[in-house]
């Protein structure tokens, strides 16, 4: 699955094109490097967001083409 789809279905960015235009500026990153939002998501990759000076990490459990929002929590863990 695409980081940016990955990104909308398990609710860490609400749309995907802001987290399409997040990857583009570069602050979105996998596994230490900078990605694309075309990188193919994997399980176990380790996803860092940088949200002004706050910066969110998360390793994929999961990646489900569809998700309950309940559910989307499940999807990754925090590093």
């Amino acid at each position: 699955m695409r980081l940016d789809k990955y990104l909308k279905v398990s609710r860490l960015i609400k749309r995907r094109t802001v987290a399409s235009e997040a990857c583009a500026a570069g602050k979105v990153s996998v596994n230490g490097k900078v990605s694309k939002a075309s990188y193919d998501v994997k399980i176990g990759d380790v996803i860092a967001l940088t949200f002004g000076e706050k910066v969110i990490k998360v390793q994929v459990v999961s990646v489900l083409e569809h998700v309950r929002k309940e559910d989307a929590d499940a999807m990754y863990k925090p590093v």
